[in-house]
This record gives structure tokens, sequence and C-alpha cells, in this order.
């Protein structure tokens, strides 16, 4: 236990250039501050570790290189830290330190680009200052987890699909991916993608709805064949499971088939009909949008199967139906 210990303080160093305070890495961790001092001393005998301004730091590995950008990818990175600015979602103050350090790189080379990269960070930084803290440390943790590959116990607010109410729940996860994920409210907010313990089912959580994370001692690997950010199913509803179904669409037009494009999965089959129509065959992706291309098509498409889909699919059109009565 003690090696998976120092393994994780070498890997938490490593993703902190910028160092930690010995209390800050015992709760990343998940030890007493007391016993940091002895993780720390083994690890200097095979990593540089020293202490600055009561930090914790490790100097760079020889394998790390310095970085360097061309003037055009110099322009590039500006216009990419500007969007950023516009979205609160993008903004933290990670995001300010990241690019301050790439700024003052930048200097010798492209000096206005980088007096202008520096000017965006501060203004990040005074944005995300404005923001829940909570956010930050939610994703701090997430962060630390998912480096040092261990599970984490999530308390956030979720809404009930049959009552609407919101409730706290409790999860426990293994994060596979953290990042922004596309919603239909048009956010792009900060989510963790990973299994849930104990279970094979993979759900995605908006950060924002975390109301408070722990760290455990389980570990975890993550599968090499996982896909990482898909759509979001419903902005009121921002965790989902990744789901498919096997499809299968009676179509008259054949245009119609580019609807669904973006939400079929793998190889689609077509069996031509004596009456000139066709039945189409693949995976698609069970969501409220598969729902809404259907109803798109008109009566160019008539879905044949799954039983239990046609069945909802008919129920949506019949409450639709029923406000205009």
């Amino acid at each position: 236990m003690k090696g998976e210990r120092v393994a994780q303080l070498e890997l938490i160093l490593r993703s902190h250039p910028e160092g930690l305070r010995k209390s800050d890495i015992a709760r990343r961790i998940g030890v007493h501050r007391s016993t940091i001092g002895r993780y720390i001393d083994e690890l200097k005998q095979y990593s540089d570790i020293y202490e600055d301004n009561n930090l914790i730091k490790i100097m760079p590995s020889s394998e790390e290189e310095h970085l360097s950008l061309s003037v055009y990818e110099s322009l590039a990175l500006n216009m990419g830290a500007e969007m950023m600015l516009k979205n609160s979602e993008f903004r933290n103050p990670h995001l300010a330190s990241g690019l301050r350090k790439i700024a003052m790189g930048m200097k010798s080379y492209a000096p206005t680009a980088g007096e202008n990269l520096m000017a965006i960070a501060d203004q990040i930084e005074a944005e995300s200052s404005k923001q829940d803290s909570l956010h930050n440390e939610s994703l701090e943790v997430l962060i630390d987890a998912w480096v040092s590959g261990r599970m984490v116990r999530i308390i956030h607010s979720h809404t009930n699909k049959e009552n609407g109410e919101v409730v706290d729940e409790e999860t426990e996860l293994a994060p596979y991916f953290i990042g922004f994920v596309e919603s239909d409210s048009g956010r792009n907010p900060v989510t963790v993608t990973g299994r849930i313990r104990h279970t094979t089912e993979i759900v995605t959580l908006d950060i924002t709805k975390i109301k408070s994370i722990t760290i455990l001692n389980e570990t975890y690997t993550i599968p090499d064949n996982l896909k990482a950010f898909r759509k979001m199913e419903s902005p009121a509803d921002p965790e989902y499971v990744v789901d498919t179904i096997p499809l299968e669409l009676l179509v008259h037009e054949k245009s119609a088939m580019k609807t669904f494009d973006t939400l079929s999965h793998g190889e689609t089959v077509c069996e031509k009909q004596p009456d000139g129509t066709s039945i189409y065959k693949f995976e698609a992706e069970n969501s409220i949008e598969l729902i809404l291309r259907i109803i798109q098509c008109g009566d160019a498409v008539e879905v044949l199967g799954p039983a239990k889909f046609r069945a909802r699919f008919t129920s949506y059109l019949q409450q639709i139906l029923n406000l205009y009565k």
C-alpha cells in the first residue's frame, strides 16, 4: 500500500508543477498530513523533490521538453483562448495559470501574442473568481482521482424522471473521461464520464451538480475501447447512460435516411421490398433526439421495431395530439 501511495504522490506532483502544500497532498491522496513526510522522503530516493515557499515540487524529468510554438500556432492559440473567455463553462483558474506559462514562453519569439494571451489569462482568472468555488474544488478532486486511478464517491443533485423532483443522490464512480460535452441547451458543461462502482453501467455527470466528492482507496483501469464524450441526452437531465437500440425503419423515401446520420452507430443493413420501399436496420442512439428526427421525416418513415420503442414513440405522438384536442 505504501508503494502505491508513493506512486500516487509522484503522479500528483507531476500534474501540479506549480507545487502543492503538504496538507493539499494529504487531502488528495487520502492520508493524514503527518504521513506525507515519509512518502516524500521515499520518493526523494529516485526523484528530485524539493520544497519552495512551503510548496512541495518535483523537477521535470529529462524526457519532458520545453514548449515551442510557431507564430501561426501562437496566434491560433490566442484565438482559441478568446473563445474560451467568452464561455463561462470554460473559465477556471487552472486555465488561466496554464495560459500564463505559455505566454511567458512566447515573449522571445511572439511578444505581442504573448502579451495578449497574458491579458486573456488575467480576464479568465478574474471571471473564474466570481464563480462557485465548489465547482473548481470538485474538478480538482476528480482530476486527482483520474490521475491516480482511484474511484470517487459523489453526492450530486438528480432530477427524478417520474415526478420532476430534484433530489440528492450518492454515486460511487470510476472516472474515465473529464471534459466538455455538447448538450441540446447549447451549453458545453464540464462533465465526468465513468463506470458506476460494482456495475458495467457508464454514466456522465455535470460537475456543476456535484455537492460533495471524496476519493476512495479502490483503484481502477480505463478500458481501451471506450468513446469519450458523446452528446448529452437532455439538458434537463445531465446524466445519461450510453445506450443504443436496434432500430428498424420502413422507408418510403431514401433521402430521409440522411436525417439519422449522426445518430446511427455501426453498419446499416438495407432490405429492398417488392413495392419499392426499403427496410433499414441499424443501431441508433436511444434518445429524445431520435424521436424528434423520426417526427421530422413525417410519413417518409415508419418505425417497425423494437416493439417497446415503437410503443414509446406512438405514446409520445399521442401526448402531443392530446394538447390540440
